[in-house]
Parts: structure tokens; C-alpha cells; sequence
């Protein structure tokens, strides 16, 4: 098992600030630094005010020089594909091949709102989110894009596009960055994970929820005959490790949390999961869906 790092700068925090984190995270040896993709706060005042999500990244990857990189997740609706592949391609050049794309349909519409971002209706912003990742494969592949119409749900069109600049990585299952796909969708979800996923993510799920969610992912692979295998599965969570108990509560306070809170509040948003270092690794794993008695790495 890898531990990763994923902040959420949208509620306050400075580039200054992310750059700290990043770091000490490559110095510790975690895996990799994840963002999120949010212009709004969620709660309390959110100042200074959010940042963009590649521009942050496109900093990091010339301020870091080992850990990985990338977003969870990236939302359909703020960037059009060809954009964002261009985006993506650049900053993975930037890193010396060391970014991830996290994409989701995007789902809060307050920020959307707030920025005269266009938001529709669910149909249109999955279909848009499919799309993305459909575009991602040609876009890092050695060909041009051509042409393409759109999609009936889409107005994206291409015209003879050079589908450049290229990513360094090839390492992703439909070539380029490695992509990351999540949610609790039950059935569109699970198949797009299987077609285009190199690692399927949850947020915030408790072990019953994940179990049964990723067992749809790996059916959905199966049924395209791709090894489920091949999927790197991950989830969110929110760890507080002390040396005692009371290290552990000052914490989790620092973070808004209760250590006695249950475990999974607000059904795939928040939960939480407090403990010493190795109580926190053994519930990391359960949560993550590694099968009982596996010991992390």
C-alpha cells in the first residue's frame, strides 16, 4: 500500500502554503501530492481565496523533483478536453514525467455560479466527462487527433488537430499520464473506470461501500475482458496519528474533527479514522479494500 497526500486548498491556502506541504511530503517518501479542482470554499471564508489547480501543479513540478504529481479530480466542466490535454502534456513535461489526472464530472454548483462557469444537467456534464477521457488517449498518442464531430450531448469539435505538445509518460493504460477516475455511480461509473482507469478512486467511503463499489469496477473490466488487476484502487481518507491519545485528539481538533465521531458521517463525503501509526495503517488498508490479514507496504 502507498499513502499519498491530498489537500484541499479551495478552504484557504496559499501557493506558498502548498509548496511547504509538497515538500515535506517528498521528504518524508509519500507517494505523491494530489490537489483538488475547486474555486469555492466549502465552509468558513475560504481567504485567501482558492488557486488554479494546473497552475499550482505547473509550480510544483519545477519546485519538486521526485514525488508525483496530480489532481482529484479535475471537473469536466472547467476546462474543454483539448485545453486540458495541452495543460497536462505541458506541466508532465514541466515534472520530467511525474503527473497524474484525476478527472470527475464536477458536481458543486455554487462555484460554477460564482464564476459564470457553465453548469448542466447531469446527462450533459457525465457525457462531458466521458469525453475527457475518450480525448486523453489520441492526445498522448504518437498520431494526430484529425477530426471529430461532437458527441449529441458535447459541442466539442475537432478539425486536423497535432495533438501537441506530447507527455513525457506512456506509462498510462490508454498511453500518456496515468488517468484517475472515482465515484459511487453504480453502473456509467464503474464503466468508464474499466475502459480508460488506471486507478479507481473513492472519496471519503467506508469499508462496505468501497467493497462493493470496487467489485463493480473489476466486473465492468472483466466484462471488457481487461484484468482488474491491471487498476491501481485507492480511497480518500482523513488519518490522524498520534503517539497517544491525547496527541491524537489535539490533532484531530486542529483539523475540525472528533476522535469519538463515527467513522463515516455524510455518506460518501466525510469520514474519519483516528489512531496510532499502525492502528491508522491497518484501518488505511481495510478502507482502501486490501483483503483481511494483507499487510501494507
Amino acid at each position: 500500500m502507498e499513502l499519498r497526500v491530498f489537500t484541499e486548498p479551495q478552504q484557504g491556502a496559499t501557493y506558498d502554503d502548498l509548496l511547504a506541504v509538497a515538500l515535506e511530503a517528498e521528504r518524508l517518501g509519500f507517494g505523491a501530492f494530489f490537489r483538488s479542482d475547486h474555486y469555492l470554499h466549502m465552509s468558513g471564508d475560504g481567504l485567501p481565496g482558492s488557486t488554479d489547480a494546473w497552475t499550482t501543479l505547473a509550480g510544483l513540478a519545477r519546485e519538486t523533483s521526485t514525488i508525483r504529481l496530480g489532481t482529484m479530480m479535475t471537473s469536466a466542466t472547467f476546462r474543454h478536453p483539448g485545453v486540458l490535454a495541452i495543460q497536462v502534456a505541458q506541466v508532465d513535461q514541466m515534472s520530467g514525467g511525474r503527473v497524474e489526472l484525476g478527472i470527475g464530472a464536477g458536481w458543486f454548483t455554487q462555484e460554477h455560479e460564482a464564476y459564470g462557469i457553465p453548469f448542466p444537467d447531469t446527462k450533459e456534464r457525465f457525457e462531458r466527462y466521458a469525453e475527457q477521457a475518450r480525448a486523453w488517449s489520441p492526445a498522448c498518442g504518437p498520431r494526430r487527433w484529425g477530426s471529430a464531430t461532437p458527441s449529441p450531448a458535447t459541442s466539442t469539435r475537432l478539425t486536423d488537430s497535432p495533438a501537441l505538445p506530447k507527455p513525457v509518460q506512456s506509462r498510462g493504460h490508454r498511453g500518456g499520464v496515468p488517468i484517475l477516475v472515482g465515484g459511487l455511480g453504480k453502473k456509467k461509473t464503474p464503466a468508464l473506470a474499466a475502459a480508460y482507469a488506471d486507478e479507481f478512486n473513492l472519496p471519503f467511503a467506508d469499508e462496505e461501500t468501497t467493497a462493493a463499489q470496487f467489485a463493480r469496477v473489476r466486473q465492468a473490466a472483466e466484462q471488457i475482458r481487461r484484468d482488474p488487476d491491471e487498476i491501481t484502487w485507492s480511497n480518500a481518507l482523513v488519518l490522524c496519528v498520534g503517539a497517544d491519545e491525547a496527541e491524537i485528539a489535539r490533532r484531530a481538533a486542529a483539523i475540525g474533527r472528533e476522535v469519538d465521531e463515527p467513522a463515516h458521517q455524510r455518506p460518501g463525503r466525510y469520514a474519519g479514522r483516528g489512531g496510532r501509526e499502525d492502528q491508522a495503517v491497518r484501518g488505511a488498508g481495510q478502507r482502501a479494500g486490501l483483503p483481511p490479514g494483507a499487510r501494507p507496504q
